[in-house]
């Protein structure tokens, strides 16, 4: 049985919550717990038995960060890993459909489809098993899991037999509670999923063949609303329940709370990449993740929750927790940082705070998820959410900045607080 994995990585979108940090690197590649977003999909992927090929499909050009990614996770996980590039941006099934060839290559029994914007513990070889369950001619299962009423609208949502786990509903969205039930953003498609892609396309096609050069082109195939909504109910769509971690990563605030999560799960699959406390190293609190590269002084302490890349510097008496430090920052002697990414080659002076505020899932609703604010308020200020640190900026010694975020190659004059510094 050959299997294959497909991972959406979409593009550059112009109005984006993940700025600035995306300003310098594509999302995908973003790094959480030490790691690009992606990484930890491969990582999962490549553990299932038989997996044949991961394919990323996504519209970045094909640029050197991306293509220097692939080849180290082909090297470590000894597995092919390619991307094939979309010509524009085609929808969470399009692109799938316009790979087919590929994707069909070796007659995979099943593929799996994963968006790129998502962390958790997949539990992708127990929804293999549940799949290979289900009657002959199913096209798909989803990857499922619970969320409170209210953030429920905000997703997918669908409603199942209690008994078979069909979806016999599913709405994108919905204005109206459907269900608890939330849609992952991992499936788990049988060859005969292209059935309904096919149809969709060429009903697409006829559409736009009407010569109106004001209509736009309705290349875009959505896997959402083009194919599970006409699926649900037709015996052919079923879901799998997970109640192990899962969030979208939307936002910076999202990204910190994917790092403490995935730094967590290191504790069973990687302890090895956890800080450990000891003579002549940093004091660390909880769980760590340090670059071999970077250098930490001693008398720093670090953590829960944080994660230092290549060659940080780190001076004497630094306090940071839940936060992610960059590639090439220094964070100069008895300086603060919580709830911040501070970006690459960035600096932050002698006794300065950097400080945000998490926006946590409410610990006292069961199965409750990361909320992702809108940037401002209704009255136009910005939003109190994690603070952001873009690449190159200068942080001067002795000041704080507090709630904001912070654009590429700026050298600050002073404090700040709740402000957009461009």
């Amino acid at each position: 049985m050959a299997l294959k994995t497909i991972i959406l990585i979409g593009g550059p979108m112009k109005g984006t919550r993940f700025r600035p940090l995306s300003l310098d690197l594509p999302k995908p590649l973003f790094p959480v717990a030490g790691f690009p977003v992606i990484y930890h999909h491969i990582e999962a992927a490549s553990k299932v038995p038989n997996m044949k090929e991961i394919i990323l499909i996504g519209f970045y050009q094909a640029q050197e960060d991306l293509t220097k990614f692939i080849i180290n996770v082909q090297h470590e996980f000894k597995i092919q890993v390619r991307y094939l590039q979309e010509y524009t941006s085609l929808g969470t099934a399009g692109g799938i459909y316009h790979f087919r060839d590929q994707i069909l290559m070796g007659n995979p029994e099943y593929f799996f489809v994963m968006n790129s914007d998502v962390c958790g513990d997949f539990p992708l070889v127990e929804m293999l098993e549940f799949h290979k369950h289900r009657p002959a001619g199913t096209f798909c299962t989803i990857l499922g899991t619970e969320a409170t009423r209210q953030q429920s609208l905000n997703y997918g949502c669908l409603a199942e037999n209690k008994d078979t786990s069909e979806v016999l509903h599913y709405v994108e969205k919905p204005e109206t509670f459907i269900s608890t039930t939330i849609n992952c953003g991992i499936y788990l498609c049988s060859p005969c999923i292209f059935e309904p892609l096919k149809r969709i396309f060429k009903q697409n096609l006829e559409e736009n063949y009407n010569f109106d050069f004001n209509t736009p082109n309705k290349e875009v195939i959505r896997m959402e609303q083009d194919i599970f909504v006409p699926l649900a109910s037709t015996g052919k769509l079923y879901v799998f329940h997970t109640t192990r971690f899962w969030s979208q990563i939307k936002s910076a605030g999202a990204v910190i709370y994917a790092n403490r999560h995935y730094l967590e799960l290191y504790r069973d699959t990687h302890p090895d990449r956890l800080a450990k406390n000891g003579e002549g190293k940093p004091k660390v609190i909880g769980d760590v993740f340090i670059h071999s590269s970077a250098q930490v002084h001693p008398t720093a302490v670090l953590g829960p929750n944080v994660s230092i890349g290549k060659n940080v510097m780190i001076g004497d008496g630094v306090r940071v927790r839940d936060s992610i430090i960059l590639e090439g920052a220094m964070l100069q002697d008895h300086c603060c940082i919580l709830n911040s990414i501070i970006g690459w080659n960035s600096t932050v002076g002698m006794w300065s705070r950097v400080e945000g505020t998490p926006n946590d899932p409410n610990p006292n609703k069961p199965f409750a998820k990361l909320e992702t604010l809108s940037m401002f308020d209704d009255h136009g200020k910005l939003n109190p959410s994690i603070t952001v640190i873009g690449s190159n900026v200068q942080v001067p010694p002795e000041v704080i900045i507090l709630n904001s975020m912070v654009l590429p190659h700026k050298e600050l004059s002073g404090c700040c607080k709740n402000q957009i510094i461009m």
